[in-house]
């Protein structure tokens, strides 16, 4: 009971400055979300008009729709995608193969760049006028240039295509260190056994990896609900509202609309949404470590 009590004592602080850093902004954004606050002027009323009026506009079913079409295929391919380059590292480290700091490097540094920066630099790339990268690129190869901005599909492929280039770096280096735990004895086993590398990757790299595959997932979906700063610079939400996600939704309502109290209220359905979900993954990860 001495040690627990030990415990505790340590970590008071810590949970004090985490709780008001993080639980006094939820709840003001709660308080703003039953107030009728615009940003031209303070909270006068207190009710529940501003849930009426943002849960009742008929774009939301778009925008939610939006939302998981972009967060499903986000989490699936930076997942993938990070999986991939912390495979690809870690062998390369292995075989101390040249070049594996530099791809290090290069997916780092697409990392740190700023989520506007970020939907800038793609704008350019996917542009369909005569200077844009890609298109031009296929112009030189043969093949016909790409609607990507203006094409409603296209649009939300290459914000996608954006997001999961800024953000694998996250997801590789949280499998490259749970790569690196798993135990070699394990391969070498499985190698004098017989067992091809794929049976190895299927029957051993994924049961040890996982518990960082689940916490990745959390970490990774969270962080895609609130991206909007790359779709903002990169479509604007459009083409119409093709790349409209809620995140960016609640940036327009309150920051274009001034409806700060119907933005609060969107804002509480995201979080309720992150907390679902968050939910979803403890329970499998909770089963999965019981078995």
């Amino acid at each position: 009971m001495t040690n627990d009590r030990r415990v505790w004592f340590w970590f008071a602080p810590v949970l004090v400055v985490l709780g008001g850093v993080y639980l006094i902004p939820v709840a003001d954004v709660i308080r703003f979300s039953f107030s009728d606050a615009t940003l031209l002027r303070p909270i006068t009323g207190y009710g529940l008009d501003g849930y009426s009026a943002a849960y009742n506009d008929d774009s939301l079913g778009v925008v939610l729709r939006n939302t998981g079409v972009f967060t499903l295929l986000s989490v699936v391919s930076l997942q993938a995608m990070g999986l991939a380059i912390a495979l690809l590292l870690v062998r390369g480290d292995r075989r101390k193969l040249y070049g594996m700091g530099a791809l290090r490097t290069i997916v780092l540094a697409a990392w740190v760049i700023p989520g506007i920066a970020n939907g800038l630099i793609w704008q350019m790339l996917f542009s369909e006028a005569p200077f844009g990268a890609i298109n031009s690129t296929l112009r030189l190869i043969g093949l016909s240039p790409v609607a990507w901005l203006s094409d409603p599909g296209n649009a939300m492929i290459s914000a996608v295509i954006a997001n999961v280039w800024q953000g694998s770096a996250f997801s590789m280096i949280v499998f490259y260190a749970a790569r690196r735990a798993v135990d070699p004895v394990l391969y070498e086993a499985a190698s004098v056994d017989g067992a091809s590398p794929m049976a190895q990757f299927i029957f051993i790299t994924i049961p040890q990896m996982r518990g960082a595959l689940l916490v990745n997932s959390i970490l990774v979906t969270i962080q895609t609900l609130n991206t909007f700063d790359t779709i903002l610079a990169l479509t604007g939400g459009g083409p119409g509202r093709a790349t409209e996600v809620l995140s960016l939704n609640i940036f327009n309502r309150v920051f274009y609309s001034y409806d700060l109290g119907g933005g609060s209220a969107l804002a509480v359905l995201l979080l309720a949404i992150s907390m679902a979900l968050t939910l979803i993954y403890l329970a499998v990860l909770m089963r999965r470590g019981a078995r």
